[in-house]
């Protein structure tokens, strides 16, 4: 892609506003709390501290409605006490420019390698930098510092104060999660019906074990709806697709293939109707034509056969006990039993601090888009405070407020950002700047104005950021009225220093970027390492099914799937990078995304009818198991290194297990269809490859 195209397409992304589903009452929520703020203050205080404490109830609010499952009184009061914490160390600095510029670089260094820990955290140290460069611009003491702090830190319990006063549709957020989960289930069974090899997007499911793990005091006040189906969900998408797969199911067409169909479509009426209950906490209910599908007479015996007989018995199985677990409506605040864990152990915020600072570790090098990121913004931000400053227009915080803003470790985010927010801004200044010079409101009357916009912002957060951009606009405008300032000045001025802060950020990525395009062999060789561990966990179940570990395979499964997302994130970035060389083409992309997608589906065939503990070892497998082993490294390396792949030993050990286990096992067959994804594979990054030697032949 051209510039000039990632141009175009990264502004027009910028500017699209989405239609999505609106919360007035968690805006309206978020917004009473600014309004307390503002009012406490303008009534005891000044109204400069009215301002100062109005950031901290803003940006602890607005943390809330960052994707974080964490509960969202402790989102807010860990944002304002970073705040509070950021407020009074930059007061300390402000007196000598030198000392306060460099405590400014070091702070945004910081910030920039917070997103190394997560979204969340990248965005609310981002924040910290934007609320010190603001908020030390109003005149104090010391003693005015530690009061400053306060009052950020006050904002940020009133929004936790708020968020537990008045709950607005408690575990809404995790049950829309599992929901979604368990109707994206429901969309693939109603998809293999017609294509027995249709694709499934984990990513449902992901969001679906993010939501799902929690604190132990969570746990013991989660509804039981939120217990079981996500687990269920899990074990189920396996089996629907052994049942629907030709390979190891029923046969493209007769009466096994019409029960096939019949099983899928009633599987997708369940899926949906519990997805109903657990998304509203009411009871499933279900047609009777469903429940007849889903019975198991003598003659269904004489339909499946084999394979698929036992797929379609354990869905048969598996849908009771997702509706079972979907219509409980008893909380669990008992104790566990000794040894049980009944949930996904969410880390305190204490136990956190360890994972941090290995995340910063890790992405504390050269070579890493994080570090990069850092340094890039770190230097952009030093910049925009000193042309801020030595620029006759005031306010010079708003060029590196902005940059910090609009910013981000990706170059399609930072450029969409930065049109969003010179847009948003000139859309917002004008429409406060003109109600201003019209109206001439008083000092409350501003205040109102300005909880008007945030409220705004708070329910129109998620239609675009440039939506979003301005309301915030318009509320600095409003809350820079309540302390005094002039409207012409705040106009101009931020209109002129927004542009150049974005200018600085759109600048900087251009001349040190960080290419994801780049690094696409990368991510397609982590993504072949991560298949080939779950490959590896399944095939040690049929070599010795004694030593069965469903949690090590199901570990490898969670790796796989996070890797596939991470391949699938960064070609959707790469599209957007004006970047010519790829490393890898367009075609070789989609064949290589085509054979690993293959790989794991082929792996979650033969999980679906893994062996039991007393069933005797497969040697053939373990063979099998061990050549995949050895060649996997040798080949991850290849995909890195652009060398060609080399599949002829397990291609071999393929054939003797075949040789002596026969054609019927549903593993030779599953097996048999990896190897072939991994032939794809090779075809697809070396074009023109001699093909190894067919299992069969």
């Amino acid at each position: 892609m051209t510039w000039t195209s990632a141009l175009k397409a990264t502004a027009r992304a910028g500017l699209t506003i989405e239609r999505t589903k609106l919360e007035p009452l968690v805006a309206l929520r978020g917004a009473c709390g600014v309004a307390i703020v503002i009012g406490v203050n303008l009534w005891l205080f000044t109204p400069q501290l009215a301002v100062a404490s109005a950031f901290g109830a803003f940006a602890s609010g607005l943390a809330t409605f960052q994707r974080s499952w964490r509960p969202r009184p402790v989102l807010a009061l860990a944002v304002a006490a970073g705040l509070a914490f950021s407020t009074f160390i930059g007061y300390m600095a402000i007196a000598d420019p030198v000392v306060f510029a460099v405590l400014l670089a070091l702070w945004t260094l910081l910030a920039g390698m917070a997103w190394a820990i997560g979204p969340v955290s990248g965005m609310v140290a981002s924040q910290m930098v934007a609320v010190m460069l603001f908020t030390v611009t109003l005149p104090t003491s010391v003693l005015g510092a530690l009061h400053h702090a306060g009052l950020i830190l006050f904002g940020g319990l009133v929004q936790a104060a708020l968020i537990i006063v008045f709950p607005i549709r408690p575990w809404g957020r995790q049950r829309d999660v599992l929901a979604d989960a368990l109707a994206a289930e429901a969309d693939y069974a109603r998809r293999l019906r017609h294509d027995p090899v249709a694709r499934f997007d984990p990513q449902p499911l992901m969001d679906a074990r993010s939501a799902a793990a929690l604190t132990p005091r969570q746990a013991r006040r989660r509804p039981h709806q939120l217990a079981g189906p996500r687990g269920l969900a899990e074990r189920l998408r396996p089996v629907l697709a052994s049942l629907a797969d030709p390979v190891t199911g029923a046969p493209d067409e007769g009466p096994e293939r019409d029960r096939v169909r019949e099983l899928l479509g009633a599987a997708a009426a369940v899926l949906d109707a519990v997805a109903h209950a657990v998304r509203w906490g009411k009871p499933v209910t279900m047609t009777p034509e469903v429940m007849a599908a889903l019975d198991v007479p003598d003659e269904d015996r004489l339909v499946l056969h084999g394979a698929a007989r036992r797929s379609g018995l354990r869905l048969i199985v598996l849908l009771a006990d997702v509706v079972e677990a979907a219509d409980e409506r008893v909380q669990s605040t008992g104790p566990a039993a000794p040894g049980e864990r009944r949930h996904l152990l969410r880390p305190s915020v204490p136990r956190l601090v360890p994972v941090g600072l290995r995340a910063l570790q890790r992405e504390a090098r050269w070579s890493s888009a994080i570090g990069r990121h850092a340094v890039r913004v770190t230097a952009v931000v030093s910049a925009g405070y000193a042309l801020g400053n030595a620029l006759p227009l005031g306010h010079g915080y708003w060029a590196p407020m902005t940059s910090v803003m609009v910013m981000r470790p990706d170059f399609a985010q930072t450029f969409s950002r930065g049109v969003a927010r010179f847009a948003g801004t000139v859309v917002g200044v004008w429409l406060a700047g003109g109600l201003m010079v019209l109206v001439h409101p008083g000092t409350y009357v501003c205040a109102g104005l300005a909880v008007l916009c945030i409220a705004l912002m708070y329910l129109l957060l998620r239609t675009g950021y440039s939506v979003a951009s301005t309301c915030l606009a318009a509320y600095v405008v409003f809350l820079l009225g309540i302390a005094g300032e002039g409207w012409s000045q705040t106009v101009w001025a931020r209109l002129t220093l927004t542009l150049l802060g974005g200018l600085l950020a759109l600048t900087a990525y251009a001349l040190f970027p960080a290419w994801e395009t780049l690094r696409l062999r990368d991510r397609l060789a982590d993504w072949l390492h991560t298949n080939g561990r779950y490959s590896l966990a399944v095939l040690a179940v049929y070599a010795l099914p004694a030593d069965r570990r469903p949690r090590r395979v199901r570990e490898a499964l969670l790796d796989s799937r996070a890797a596939r997302l991470e391949w699938e994130e960064a070609v959707a970035r790469a599209e957007k990078e004006p970047v010519r060389h790829r490393g890898i083409s367009r075609r070789a992309e989609r064949g290589a995304e085509s054979a690993l997608a293959t790989m794991g589906r082929a792996t979650m065939l033969m999980e679906a009818h893994m062996p039991d503990r007393d069933a005797g070892a497969s040697p053939g497998a373990g063979t099998f198991a061990a050549a995949l082993r050895a060649a996997l490294p040798e080949a991850v390396s290849a995909v890195r290194e652009r060398r060609p792949l080399d599949w002829s030993a397990p291609h071999r050990a393929h054939a003797a297990w075949r040789a002596a286990a026969g054609e019927e096992g549903v593993a030779v067959r599953a097996s048999e269809l990896l190897l072939d994804a991994l032939d794809e594979l090779a075809d697809a990054l070396t074009p023109g490859r001699r093909a190894a030697p067919r299992s069969g032949g």
